[in-house]
């Protein structure tokens, strides 16, 4: 019983993980756009 309640702890550490790494890559591709901007 004790790992079926580490389960949603898992899930949420992963939704967590996949969730920064998804707002770092956006946050990246926006700087990255604005430094192509200024270039021009």
């Amino acid at each position: 019983m004790g790992l079926m309640r580490a389960v949603p702890g898992a899930i949420r550490f992963i939704a967590a993980g996949i969730a920064a790494i998804a707002v770092g890559a956006f946050m990246l591709r926006g700087t990255m756009h604005m430094w192509d901007r200024d270039k021009e």
